[in-house]
C-alpha cells in the first residue's frame, strides 16, 4: 500500500474533537543542580484515526511528551485526556488496566521476551488483560503475525529473527488487545532503510483502518509521511503553521517565532487588530474598500495566506468572513523584538508578502 503525504496542517482540532488531549501540560525533574523543564506549556489535540509523527533533537522532550500520552510517566502540572479518560486522576493500578486496553506501545528495541515464542510474545497482552476467550487467543494471535508477515516463524524465539522481523513481531503484539492507539518511539532506529520502509508501510495500513498513530522519529523522510508533523525544541511545542510554513527554519528560529506569536480567533465580520503581520489559518479575511480610488484593492487572505503590514494600523483593514477565521499575529511590540533579536527572522515573514503556506 503506497505511503501517505502529509497535509499542511495550520491549526490542531479542537478538544472536543480529539482522541487525545494535552492541555497546559509541564513536566520539571527536580535536579541536583535545580529544576529542569523537560515539557513547557503543551496544548496538543490528536483525532481519531490520525497519524502524527514526532520530531526534535536528543533531549528536546519528545519521549517526555510520549510518555505523558501513554501514563507512563505524568505531568507535573496540566491535563493528559486519551479516549474520554483523564489519566491524571488514575492510580498507578488503574492506569495499567487502561493502559492494555487503550495502547498498543512499539518500542525501539522490540522489547520481546526472549524466553518465549514469537506468537508467546504477542499472547502475552491478551492474557495480562485477560482479553478475549482463552480458546481464541493462539488463533488471533497468529492472525496479527500473518497481517505482519510472520506466520511461518510464529514458534521462533526473537533471537532467530531479523532485526526488522523482531519489530514487525512487536507491532503484533502491540495489536493483540485490539487498542484505538498505536504509540512507537523510534520504531526505525535500529532498522536499514528497506526494513524501516516495511514498517512504514504496515503503519500506514493500520492508519488506513481505523488506528491513530503517535510515532516518534530522528528520521525527518519518515516523519513527512505522517498526516501531521509535529516539532518540540527545547521542551515546547512548535506552532504547527511554523512547521508547515518554514520546515527549513532552524528549531532556535522556529521557537523563538513560536514565542512572539498569538493566536486570535475573530467573531463573523470583525476586524483584525493593529498588528504588523499576520497569518490566517481558518477561514478568511477580507480588506474593506480603500476611499482612494487610486490604489488597487488588496487580494482576501484566505487559510494559509499571510501578510506583513507597514504600520499596525493597516492590518485593521481586514475584516472576517461571516464564519469568522482564525489568525496568528505579531503585534508591534513583537514584531520590534524579533526586528532587534532576529532581523533575518523578520526578513523571512516580508519575503513572500501575501505568500501562501
Amino acid at each position: 500500500m503506497p505511503l501517505t503525504q502529509p497535509t499542511i496542517a495550520l491549526s490542531q482540532p479542537s478538544a472536543e474533537e480529539a482522541l487525545i488531549h494535552l492541555k497546559e501540560v509541564w513536566k520539571v525533574f527536580k535536579m541536583p543542580a535545580g529544576t529542569f523543564e523537560a515539557l513547557k506549556n503543551i496544548n496538543l489535540s490528536i483525532r481519531g484515526g490520525e497519524f502524527v509523527s514526532v520530531t526534535g533533537k536528543s533531549g528536546s522532550g519528545k519521549s517526555t511528551l510520549v510518555n505523558m500520552i501513554t501514563g507512563i510517566d505524568r505531568p507535573t502540572r496540566g491535563e493528559v485526556r486519551v479516549n474520554g479518560t483523564l489519566l491524571n486522576t488514575l492510580s498507578e493500578g488503574a492506569l495499567s488496566v487502561w493502559r492494555g486496553h487503550n495502547l498498543g506501545i512499539v518500542f525501539q528495541f522490540f522489547q520481546l521476551l526472549p524466553m518465549l515464542s514469537v506468537l508467546e510474545n504477542v499472547m502475552l497482552p491478551m492474557d495480562f488483560c485477560n482479553r478475549y476467550d482463552p480458546a481464541e487467543r493462539e488463533e488471533r494471535a497468529m492472525a496479527l503475525l500473518r497481517r505482519v508477515g510472520l506466520e511461518k516463524v510464529a514458534h521462533k524465539l526473537p533471537a532467530a529473527l531479523s532485526g526488522g522481523q523482531q519489530q514487525c513481531a512487536a507491532i503484533a503484539r502491540a495489536l493483540a488487545n485490539d487498542p484505538p492507539i498505536l504509540v512507537a518511539d523510534e520504531p526505525t532506529g535500529n532498522l536499514d532503510s528497506r526494513t524501516a520502509a516495511q514498517v512504514m508501510e504496515i503503519f500506514t495500513d493500520l492508519v488506513a483502518h481505523g488506528k491513530t498513530l503517535v510515532m516518534v522519529t530522528h528520521d525527518l523522510s519518515l516523519a513527512q509521511r505522517a498526516h501531521r508533523v509535529l516539532v518540540i525544541s527545547d521542551g515546547e511545542l512548535i506552532h504547527p503553521a511554523i512547521v508547515a510554513t518554514w520546515p527549513h527554519l532552524s528549531h532556535t528560529k522556529m521557537r523563538l517565532l513560536n514565542r512572539h506569536l498569538q493566536t486570535l480567533r475573530l467573531p463573523p465580520t470583525a476586524s483584525l487588530p493593529a498588528c504588523r503581520w499576520a497569518m490566517v489559518l481558518e477561514g478568511t479575511l477580507h480588506p474593506r474598500p480603500s476611499r482612494r480610488r487610486l490604489l488597487a484593492r488588496p487580494a482576501p487572505l484566505s487559510a494559509g495566506t499571510w501578510r506583513a503590514f507597514s504600520h499596525a494600523e493597516e492590518a485593521t483593514t481586514y475584516t472576517a468572513d461571516t464564519s469568522g477565521a482564525l489568525v496568528l499575529l505579531l503585534d508591534e511590540k513583537a514584531w520590534e523584538s524579533l526586528r532587534q533579536s532576529a532581523p533575518d527572522l523578520i526578513t523571512t515573514l516580508q519575503n513572500r508578502h501575501g505568500g501562501h503556506a
